[in-house]
């Protein structure tokens, strides 16, 4: 009775083992062992931009000027590592990209605080005084905000081998029990997940009236992970972040993709 109970103990901590330590070595190409240098570059490339195409990239959109817009978030995670201006560069790009012609707000110099004030007053006539030079042939105003940017969901799970070794050092006994104990109370796992929602709005404004023509809102969620594995001294930790900054240009590029079927 007692040699059965041995074995029978014996593979429940052996199938236990397989079932923890499963995630411990991760298959690379062919099959063989992933590399953790394999598994960073995997995790850099999925957060790596992503050119799209924009179904009317062809048409040549009329000039326009993108304006910094507003982030309404006042989480500080967010707010530390966006600025209004890190979108509206990102609006710049994917709008090049989609056919307008962008006049850069490098080039307005001081005058862009002043567009940003008469915008503000929706002000026809104080918007008059821009229409001149290299101004005259500017047709639209786009402001890209950020209305949303919050961490929505966290959940932390892991395990223990300590009690499992425990507990099967006692049933077992001797030398065997002890090296089953050991294996066992070796066995650590923790995996943590957190999810953000992140929210964009655009506007299109006219450069003559400071009337809206168009606008759009979109959310996108972004899951932030990390999971750690140990077992008989080897171990594996792995993140998986998809970084605030491209999750934004992400939206942007949502945004451009919109406005590029609606205002062409």
């Amino acid at each position: 009775m007692k040699k059965r109970l041995t074995h029978g103990t014996f593979l429940l901590i052996v199938s236990m083992f397989v079932w923890v330590c499963g995630c411990v070595t991760t298959s690379g190409p062919g099959g063989g062992p992933q590399s953790a240098s394999d598994m960073a570059n995997q995790q850099a490339d999925a957060a790596m931009y992503r050119p799209i195409v924009y179904a009317n990239a062809s048409k040549p959109g009329p000039m326009i000027i993108v304006l910094p817009g507003d982030i309404k978030s006042a989480n500080a995670t967010f707010t530390q590592k966006i600025t209004n201006n890190n979108i509206a560069d990102f609006g710049e790009i994917e709008l090049e990209r989609a056919g307008f012609q962008v006049l850069e707000r490098s080039n307005l110099g001081d005058m862009l605080k002043e567009i940003q004030l008469a915008f503000g007053l929706g002000d026809p006539q104080a918007m008059k005084k821009f229409q001149k030079g290299k101004f005259k042939s500017t047709k639209w105003f786009v402001k890209f905000d950020i209305l949303k940017a919050e961490p929505v969901a966290a959940v932390q799970q892991g395990f223990d081998g300590s009690a499992l070794g425990a507990i099967t050092g006692s049933l077992i006994g001797g030398r065997s029990g002890s090296a089953v104990a050991a294996g066992a109370s070796s066995v650590q796992t923790s995996e943590g997940a957190g999810i953000w929602i992140v929210g964009l709005r655009y506007k299109v404004m006219d450069a003559n009236t400071s009337e809206q023509k168009a606008n759009g809102y979109f959310e996108e969620k972004m899951e932030i992970g990390a999971k750690s594995t140990s077992f008989l001294g080897v171990s594996q930790s792995q993140q998986n972040v998809m970084t605030l900054d491209g999750l934004a240009q992400r939206l942007v590029q949502t945004a451009v993709a919109d406005i590029d079927l609606r205002c062409k």
